[in-house]
Order: structure tokens, then sequence, then C-alpha cells
């Protein structure tokens, strides 16, 4: 494979699903620790407790990270961890730590990508209504303002708000995610809130540190017709207009799709969170776009099935662990609609990976179906590349297997294998192969 000089190739997490010591230190309660709880929500009951005990362990993991070669780490921040309640009293000792990591990052010649919200709102927070009460937009700009602060001097590059899609979709409207709501008006003026918050922030930044690089994760997601029907065309349309161009107009355009209002409006009235200069705010201009990418969707009318009418076909291809189809030319295809749609801009792949049933053998972790996944999904953004699409990043999700959210420990998407009981970490197949491909662009 041949990359631009300069391209960087990364590792990302988590904070809630690698950290653990959800009460130590001062630590807030999140939505997860919450959700988490509640009997039913997540797989075998799992909590994010020990998780990868990262908290006490980061300096081995930032150890794995220098082994593997890579120029840079996408973590987060734990909101309860730096305000425990969500505003005011700071904590002293939850900053201190990821002043700690990060200068433990550059230590090893690793340059630190900061995520401030990974989707851990305090609980705290989600008692005041959480991100469908339009003060939260504000509690998240005085919280960036704090991590901006306190970082800023180590920090280069931040993103705001990962996946505001999976927040507010599956947090507030189909109740998959913590705080499990099942409320679309929530839905949608939680993403409404949350865009509004991202553009707070990014205003922020400019502040406090101008030559600092801002931008926000979306992900990503075609959506094909399961068939060349008027409805399931217009079913497949829903989707992506929920799914992508909700998020990308609105913080590329300062807009939201028109169809995509009249659709909404048509079942719950009209989108009264939306007040006038809140777009503007939302599409403050950033230095690169996150795009997250996994799979792509196939969908079909089914005029019972939810507020889109639509429903998913299940892949007829190869899947992975998450039953997600593996389709890495759809990583380029979506590439090449941002560009065309959207106009040139800086775009990083902030996540891509796959859940398979590893199974350790001794020393090792045979994974040869996410090696291929890796290698099929950068040589689709090697042939973006080549088709002029400036992608500058690729950041391998995950370093570590860690807590799947709604699946627990069931699901494993670690390039690194942790063994939950020991929190012993080996290296797999894939990132043997990530290292290999890495040291090989650094001897070019």
């Amino acid at each position: 494979m041949s990359f631009p000089p300069g391209f960087v190739f990364g590792v990302a997490t988590a904070a809630f699903q690698i950290e653990g010591a959800t009460r130590v230190d001062g630590r807030g309660e999140s939505i997860w620790d919450r959700f988490a709880r509640t009997p039913g929500k997540v797989h075998n009951g799992d909590t994010g407790d020990p998780a990868c005990d990262h908290y006490r362990r980061w300096e081995q993991d930032l150890d794995l990270m220098k082994m593997l070669g890579v120029d840079a780490y996408r973590f987060s921040l734990a909101w309860p961890r730096i305000l425990p309640a969500g505003t005011g009293r700071p904590n002293r000792k939850g900053i201190d730590f990821y002043r700690r990591l990060v200068e433990g990052l550059h230590e090893r010649g690793i340059k630190p990508f900061a995520t401030l919200y990974h989707w851990d709102l305090p609980q705290a927070l989600q008692d005041r209504g959480g991100w469908a009460n339009r003060d939260s937009a504000d509690w998240f700009a005085e919280y960036a303002q704090l991590c901006f602060r306190e970082l800023g001097d180590l920090v280069d590059d931040w993103i705001t708000i990962n996946e505001p899609w999976v927040v507010a979709i599956l947090g507030y409207g189909h109740g998959t995610k913590a705080p499990g709501h099942t409320d679309w008006r929530e839905a949608l003026a939680s993403a409404h809130h949350l865009l509004l918050g991202h553009g707070l922030a990014v205003r922020a930044l400019r502040e406090l540190f101008p030559a600092a690089r801002v931008g926000i994760t979306l992900d990503l997601t075609p959506a094909d017709p399961a068939t060349l029907s008027p409805e399931d065309v217009a079913a497949a349309a829903r989707e992506d207009g929920s799914k992508n161009r909700w998020f990308l107009d609105a913080v590329l355009r300062g807009r939201y799709p028109q169809d995509m209002v009249e659709w909404y409006e048509g079942r719950l009235g009209p989108l009264e969170f939306d007040r006038e200069g809140d777009l503007a705010v939302a599409c403050e201009p950033c230095d690169f776009l996150g795009v997250n990418f996994y799979t792509r969707i196939r969908a079909r009318a089914a005029a019972e099935d939810g507020m889109l009418a639509s429903r998913a076909v299940p892949a007829d291809g190869p899947v992975t662990g998450m039953r997600w189809a593996v389709v890495p030319d759809a990583l380029r295809e979506i590439l090449l609609r941002v560009e065309r749609e959207y106009g040139r801009r800086p775009i990083f792949i902030t996540e891509n990976g796959a859940a398979y049933d590893d199974r350790r053998q001794g020393d090792t972790v045979p994974d040869p179906e996410r090696l291929e996944y890796f290698r099929a999904h950068l040589e689709a953004v090697e042939r973006a590349i080549a088709d002029g699409v400036d992608v500058r990043g690729y950041f391998a999700w995950s370093l570590l297997d860690n807590f799947e959210w709604e699946n627990g420990y069931d699901k494993r998407f670690g390039i690194v294998y942790v063994d939950y009981e020991t929190q012993e970490r080996v290296p797999k197949q894939s990132a043997l192969w990530y290292r290999d491909l890495i040291a090989e662009r650094s001897e070019r």
C-alpha cells in the first residue's frame, strides 16, 4: 500500500469502554453506569468495571502502542471523571490522570487526538433532562472550555462529539443505548443540542487555542434500497436522511435536509427545538471531519416498523461478529460522496474495525478475518485518496478488546486480546500486521 507523506496511522478507544475504576478518585456516575446496572439492558449484566483497567494500566497500554509504532492515539475524556456533577467544581484527580496520559503519549512520540464526548454523560445531568434539555449545549461548552484550559497546552487535535446519531437516536429514540429512552421528540431535540454544543465548543477552542485543530466524528453508513421499488427507494432515502444527511447537512451546510424535516414534522409536529441562529453555530467551520465506518445497510419499506417506516434487510454476504455486512468499497463510496456533495476537506477515518469470535492459542491470537477486514478497508482508503479525497489518517478500532456497550464483554473488537480475568494483553495477528504495515511505510 502507498499513502501520502504525513498520513497518520493510529488506534482508538473510548473512556467508558476501557478505563474501569468507575468509583475511584472522585469520578461521578455516568448514564452508562446507571444503564448497565439496569436489569436486561446489557448482555450478561456486564458493567463498566473493571473493563480493561486502563485507569491503572495506562502506561502498559501506551507501551503497547509504542511497540505497534502508531503515530497517534485517539482516546476520549470521561466527563464524569473531570466534572463529577457535570458542571461546577472540577475533579483534580481526574484532570491529572489525563495530563499524565497525554504526557506519556508525548514521551513515546505518539500524537494525542482527544475526544471530548464519547457517550458517558454524567448521570447528574441526565437527571436534569440530559441532551433533551437545551441547557445541555451550555453544559457541554462549559466542560469543553475546562478541558481546553487544562489540556490545551498538550493536545493540538480535538474531536468534540463522537457519533451524535448514536447518542441521540439510539439513546433517546430506540432506547438500545444509555439512557434507554424511547421518545423520538427527545431524540431529535437531543441531536440538535449535541450539534449546538459542538459548535459552541469549536468557538471556545478558537478563542483559547487558535492554532489547535478541531472536528466532529460522524458515523456514516451508506443506505441502499433492498429492491428498486419506489417504496424501498424512498425507505433508503429516509434511512440516509436520518443517519447521514441530518448531521452532515447541519454541520457542513447549516441546515437540516428539507425532506427529513417534512417527514419528521408529519409525524411529530413542529420541530420547536430549532431556534433562529442555532444552525449557524452548529456549522462553525472545523479543521477536519472525522468519519467512523463499519458497514452499509439495505433498507426495505415497512409501514409498521418505527419512525422511518423501514427496516434493514439481513446481509447476504460476509458479516462480522456483529452481523454487520463487510463491504469495504462502501467506505470509498461514502468518502467520495462527502467530497462530491459537501466539498473537499481534510478527513480522518476515526474508527474502522470489526468484532470476531477470537480464541487465544497460547501466546498468539489468530484473527485472519479481522486482518483481512483491515487490509481491504485500508485499500479502499488508498483508492479514495487516489480519487482525490483528502484523507489524512486512519484509526483502527480498537486498540483493546473492551466493554462493547449493550453487548457487554461478549464482542471483541480489539487488535490486542484482553483476558478479562487476569487483564493480560496479547497482541493479535492483526496487530502485528498493522505494526508491519506502519514499519514498512517508515522504511520507504
